[in-house]
């Protein structure tokens, strides 16, 4: 842009969000991950001609714009939201697999791709390995999504996120060392490969004291505050400082994030945040990795579309199949020796490992003049696209056929039970009120009642049987009912300092205990 208009940037970016939460409402509400909607609206618009949109487009697909928006004003904050609620029990639960898939499969993933594009693309050495570190992050958004709505194990979606929050920072490294550095470390012979690999060392663990200092830093602070806004502010600092810090120290940011943000999340939490602290601020990275999420996907569709294949499609093709194997051979070698660990599951990390928005900011921070940008950027677009499209939508019927979508023993009967129950109350309801208004006898209404009142009764018996077989249906019952009579009570304190009838002192002291109970609600389920 050659002025800045800050009125009319902030007009473009307040389209985009518009646009973007429209078509997550939408998705959400018909029960379809949004990040491939958001994708998939965003390629039509950018090849459909909208007089009206034509400002946001070019805008957003400034490549300048771009990598600003997705690496240093959203990428901290996804980051940090995943970490921040990823207990530290669930980490050490499974930090073999984790471990195994991040750094393991990582660089095999890395060193697969590399060679294969150096020998089936023909493509150079620092080509050959920019494009494998591309393709070695994980964005696992569409997954989780689709995981909530189908509830599958947790501790499947607990392998995933910890991949990918770790991969990322990996990969990142990796992208920066064969994008600026290889040829260099190549020239040096045996001496390069020694500099390569203390470059990956420092910045890995550089990465890690930062964050962890920052962390512990801000973890002793929020223990002098019980003042959640304020120590939603020191999270922002924290998320955002730590990236930074890291950044300009040449360290790998991504990895100082989320260990700060596992520290703030993990031993913050513990020995300096209320409850009601601890659901704020859950609650406040929860709304803004949302407005994140969907205005990348947004931007990742808009951007796909600038791309030409033309006579690209062979290239296209194989480097897609390159990826697939790569993955494949990674997850599978990596998690050999991994004990307890469902084979099912393996299917689902290798074929859920997508690709998403940092491999195409990080390609669009490669130098205008650096050789063989354009190849890089239309193989590593078209490869995105196919995963976040191909591969998130066919991840739901994988689920299915693997079987691990299945919700727990007895819960399809208890559905059709409530469902029943809900039909027959409706009709009782329905039978007074038209009974009220078209003046309808007692004695005939009576036969009918009486008629849903039995089933009723039936399925109430059906239940308690289904219960005493099945405890935990009937704590999540409880827990519906615990919860909406908690709802209740905030309500109601509302109402009383509206009437003016009780002072905000009390409020905030009320509203607080009601809080707390919500949070250990949450912890026990």
């Amino acid at each position: 842009m050659h002025e800045l208009d800050f009125h009319h940037i902030f007009e473009l970016g307040l389209t985009l969000i518009m646009i973007a939460a429209g078509i997550t409402a939408i998705a959400k509400k018909v029960k379809q991950p949004y990040p491939i909607a958001l994708v998939i609206v965003g390629a039509i618009i950018g090849l459909i001609n909208i007089p009206a949109l034509v400002a946001v487009k070019d805008f957003i697909t400034e490549g300048e714009v771009f990598n600003f928006v997705i690496i240093t004003l959203f990428l901290p904050a996804l980051l940090g939201e995943a970490a921040l609620k990823l207990p530290f029990s669930h980490l050490k639960e499974n930090k073999g697999p984790i471990l195994a898939l991040a750094f393991g499969g990582t660089l095999l993933s890395f060193l697969i791709t590399g060679f294969s594009a150096l020998w089936l693309l023909d493509f150079s050495i620092p080509k050959a390995f920019v494009f494998a570190a591309l393709m070695s992050a994980t964005d696992p958004v569409s997954v989780i999504s689709i995981f909530k709505s189908v509830g599958v194990n947790k501790r499947l979606a607990t392998v995933i996120e910890g991949e990918s929050l770790f991969n990322d920072g990996l990969a990142v490294v990796l992208f920066k060392i064969s994008a600026f550095y290889l040829l260099t470390y190549l020239d040096l012979g045996i001496v390069g490969a020694g500099y390569g690999l203390w470059e990956f060392i420092k910045v890995i663990s550089l990465g890690l004291i930062i964050g962890g200092a920052l962390g512990y830093g801000f973890s002793k602070l929020t223990s002098y505050f019980d003042d959640y806004p304020l120590e939603i502010i020191f999270s922002i600092i924290l998320f955002y400082g730590a990236f930074l810090l890291a950044e300009s120290m040449h360290a790998s940011g991504v990895i100082a994030v989320v260990v700060a943000a596992l520290m703030f999340g993990n031993y913050g939490a513990k020995i300096g945040m209320s409850p009601t602290t601890k659901l704020n601020i859950n609650n406040f990275w929860e709304v803004t990795a949302l407005l994140a999420n969907s205005v990348v996907f947004l931007m990742v569709g808009l951007e796909i579309t600038k791309i030409n294949l033309a006579d690209k499609w062979g290239l296209v093709f194989l480097a897609i199949l390159i990826v697939l194997i790569a993955r494949s051979i990674a997850v599978y070698a990596s998690l050999m020796f991994t004990k307890n660990f469902p084979t099912s599951w393996k299917h689902v990390i290798n074929w859920g490992g997508l690709k998403g928005s940092l491999s195409i900011a990080l390609v669009l921070s490669l130098p205008h003049d650096y050789s063989g940008r354009e190849d890089i950027l239309i193989i590593a677009f078209s490869v995105v696209l196919f995963s976040l499209v191909f591969q998130g939508l066919t991840i739901k019927p994988l689920l299915s056929a693997l079987g691990l979508n299945k919700k727990e023993v007895g819960y399809k009967e208890y559905e059709e039970l409530i469902a029943r129950g809900h039909r027959f109350e409706t009709a009782i309801n329905e039978i007074h009120t038209v009974r009220k208004n078209l003046f309808i006898t007692e004695t005939a209404a009576k036969e009918v009642i009486t008629h849903y009142e039995q089933e009723l009764s039936l399925l109430q018996s059906k239940l308690e049987k289904l219960f005493e077989k099945y405890p935990s249906l009937k704590e999540k019952q409880q827990t519906i009912l615990q919860k909406h009579a908690l709802y209740a009570q905030y309500e109601a304190i509302e109402k009383l300092i509206k009437e003016d009838i009780i002072s905000n002192e009390v409020a905030e002291q009320e509203h607080s205990q009601i809080t707390d109970k919500l949070v250990k609600l949450e912890d026990l389920h």
